[in-house]
Formats: structure tokens, C-alpha cells, sequence
């Protein structure tokens, strides 16, 4: 037997063993912190599907949730970055400096939210706005009370500048504007999206969670070649596999979305849900069409299926589809790139602690506000029909006609309505 120092005692060698509790340890963890992020993924996508059933308010607050967390995240980061840098941060370490920059970070938030929600509230709810007179002093002077209270915030900001301190607070403006930028503006377009029309939020933000499971599952089984530096992880094979499997299912899963009034119709009452009873003249992108097929594809499809065949049927919507899969497969991912990179630049290996086993919610929506802004602007470049609406006329007669104007309009339209035999 050997003692700690190597000797000999007894004359007899004892097999020393070597304790695996160690690798254990890390394999019991790992496997502990798979089954959290398992849970959570299905608790996330239950409660996702349950909000779109419940109606448009409850997507709406949860897209709020989400840029409130994302926001609080993104900013907590800039003491780290000062820290990082070695700068003088008394700051945000003494109670006064702390307490500042938090009511300056999350004043600007409040007054970015609400001009552009009260933007929103104007846009898609004219009808309601323009004919309360109680609504008319907010939809008329929306756009100065929210300047006014930007302007408060800088002459406050101002204000506040120290000398010694005049580099990190300069800092801090940059970074909360342009972290409003990024993200609460991107929400923002993400709301119009569910206002326009369920499918619109639903399929995009869909479509970036099937591509990261798609490229997880093709990297794993097919994935040699690194892709990206700065997410190692990230395959070619996976990246290509989950391009086509997204275009795929993209064109199905949105083919399928598309036979629901609720989802296609946009929001005129924020009351229904799933369960009401919603109906509205669709978009001719959800039209079924028939397309002629040139005689000889037409001799070869006929003779492959033994029928004769002529026409294939298709809905404009699927094209339009096909578009925001491929986004979400080509453009989406390098929103992930990015906050690889911005976790990198801060030495951090998640945004935050928000959902158990997924880090913050930052590391969750990083690709979705890339998504959602590329939504709006394809659905409001090459979709919306541009019409004369009901809301649009009565903001029209009530910004741009004075009262005796009103009451001389209100008094012919009703002569004219009397003609046509309708009792006003």
C-alpha cells in the first residue's frame, strides 16, 4: 500500500481509483438545465398559441412584455460596458446617479410608447377617435404632446450634465436612443402587423422558430462546416437545410392560416377572439385563382396523374409567403449573428435570467423585430389596398373643416341620404 506521498506501507499496492463524481456533476447539470429549457419551450409555445386564440389585445400586451424586457436588458448593459472600459462609474454606483439614469432610460421608453401607439390608435381607429369628442383633443394635438415631452426629457438631461461625468452620460443618451430605435421601434411595426390581420404576425414570427429548430436539427445530424465565426455553432448544412424546410412548411403552414376570417381579417373591434364570429370582405391575396397551364406541361401533368388536367389552383398569399420564408431563412438568422456578437463584445453569455434554460428575452426575439419590420414593410409595400374609408373621411372633415363647414356637409349628405329613401 502507498501512502499520500507515493511510499510503499505493508508491502502491498492498493489499485488507486480515480472519482468520476466530477464529470458526473456536469453531465447531471447539463442534462437538468436541457430538461428546464424543454419545459419552458413548451410553456412559452403554449402560452404564444393560447394569447393568438384569446384576440389581439393579448398579442399586443404580450409584444409590450417583451420590448419592456428586451429594453431592460439592452440597457442594463451599458454600466458593464463602462466597467469593461475601466471608466469612472460613481455614476451608477452612487444611489442618486443610479436612480437617474434609471427614471432617464425608462422616461424616454414611456414617451417613445406613446406617440407611437397613440399613432397606431389614430391610424386604425379613426372611426372611433374622429366621432368622440372626448378622443378629439388627444388625436389632434398627438403629435405636439409627445415632442413636448421628448423636449422635457433633453432639457432634463441637460440639465443634469456634470463635468466629470460628461462622457458617460453622453453615452448613455446615444445608447437609449438608438436601443429605442432598434427595438421599440421594431415593435411598434410588429403591432401594426397584428392589426392588419393575425396572419401577418403569426406566420413571420412562426417561420423564425421553425428555421432555428429546423437549422438546430439539420446542423446536429448533417453539420461539419462552420458558418459563422461568431456563432460556432451555426452549420452550413444546418443554415441550407433549414432554408429549404422553412420554405416548405412556410408555404403549407400559411396556406392553411389563410382559410380563417380571423386571421386574415384586420382588427376594426379589439373585443373578438378565436371563438367570434368574424367575417370581412378578404384581400384578393387570399383568393383562390386558377392558373392555365401551357399545353405541354398540361400533355405531361395529364399523363403522370392519368387525368386530364388544365389549371392549377393558387392563392397569391402563397407567393407572398414564400418571400417571408426565404427572409426568415436568409436575413432573420444574422439577427441572431448580431447579438452573438454584441454578447461577445460584453463577455456575457446571455442578455439576461428572464426564462429559465433560454437566458433573456433578448436571446429569444433577436431575429424577430428583423422579421417583424420586414413584414410590415412587404405587407404595406405590396399587399395593402389603399381605400377611402369611413375613418379617413370623418379625420379629413374634422381636421380640415371648421364646424359651421361640418354642420353645412352633415346637412346635404342627409338631403342626399333622403333622396335615396333612407331616414337619417
Amino acid at each position: 500500500m502507498r501512502n499520500a506521498n507515493g511510499d510503499v506501507i505493508g508491502g502491498r499496492q492498493v489499485p488507486v481509483t480515480v472519482s468520476s463524481s466530477v464529470p458526473q456533476d456536469e453531465r447531471t447539470k447539463k442534462m437538468r438545465n436541457a430538461g428546464i429549457r424543454t419545459l419552458w419551450t413548451f410553456i412559452m409555445i403554449g402560452g404564444f398559441i393560447l394569447l393568438l386564440l384569446m384576440g389581439h389585445v393579448y398579442m399586443i400586451l404580450l409584444v409590450m412584455l417583451c420590448q419592456s424586457l428586451v429594453y431592460r436588458e439592452v440597457t442594463a448593459l451599458f454600466s458593464l460596458g463602462m466597467k469593461g472600459k475601466g471608466e469612472d462609474t460613481k455614476v451608477t454606483t452612487d444611489p442618486k446617479g443610479r436612480a437617474w439614469s434609471n427614471t432617464f432610460n425608462w422616461y424616454f421608453f414611456a414617451v417613445t410608447n406613446y406617440f407611437l401607439y397613440g399613432e397606431t390608435i389614430i391610424y386604425y381607429f379613426k372611426h372611433v377617435v374622429f366621432s368622440d369628442a372626448n378622443f378629439l383633443p388627444f388625436a389632434m394635438s398627438h403629435r405636439l404632446v409627445s415632442f413636448m415631452l421628448w423636449t422635457m426629457g433633453f432639457v432634463a438631461f441637460v440639465a443634469s450634465l456634470k463635468k466629470q461625468y460628461l462622457k458617460q452620460q453622453f453615452g448613455l443618451f446615444c445608447w437609449v436612443h438608438m436601443t429605442l430605435l432598434v427595438i421599440v421601434v421594431s415593435s411598434h411595426f410588429i403591432v401594426n402587423n397584428i392589426l392588419e390581420g393575425m396572419i401577418w404576425f403569426w406566420v413571420p414570427a412562426s417561420l423564425v422558430i421553425c428555421n432555428d429548430i429546423f437549422a438546430y436539427v439539420w446542423g446536429v445530424t448533417l453539420g461539419r462546416t462552420p458558418l459563422f465565426k461568431l456563432s460556432p455553432k451555426k452549420t452550413v448544412e444546418g443554415f441550407v437545410g433549414a432554408l429549404f424546410s422553412t420554405v416548405i412548411l412556410g408555404v403549407v403552414y400559411g396556406t392553411f392560416f389563410m382559410r380563417f376570417d380571423y386571421m386574415i381579417c384586420p382588427a376594426h373591434d379589439l373585443g373578438v377572439s378565436a371563438w367570434s364570429s368574424v367575417h370581412c370582405k378578404p384581400n384578393p391575396v387570399f383568393v383562390w385563382r386558377d392558373w392555365t397551364m401551357p399545353p405541354p406541361l398540361r400533355l405531361v401533368a395529364s399523363s403522370i396523374l392519368g387525368q386530364n388536367v388544365t389549371h392549377i389552383p393558387y392563392a397569391p398569399y402563397q407567393f407572398h409567403v414564400l418571400a417571408l420564408a426565404c427572409f426568415a431563412s436568409l436575413v432573420a438568422p444574422f439577427g441572431g449573428f448580431f447579438a452573438s456578437g454584441f454578447k461577445r463584445a460584453f463577455d456575457i453569455k446571455d442578455f439576461g435570467h428572464s426564462i429559465p434554460g433560454h437566458g433573456g428575452m433578448t436571446d429569444r426575439m433577436d431575429c424577430q423585430f428583423l422579421m417583424g419590420m420586414f413584414a410590415y414593410v412587404w405587407y404595406s409595400s405590396l399587399v395593402r389596398e389603399m381605400h377611402v374609408t369611413v375613418g379617413s373621411v370623418l379625420q379629413t372633415i374634422v381636421s380640415g373643416l371648421s364646424t359651421h363647414d361640418q354642420v353645412e356637409l352633415f346637412m346635404d349628405l342627409k338631403r342626399y341620404l333622403e333622396t335615396k329613401g333612407i331616414t337619417v
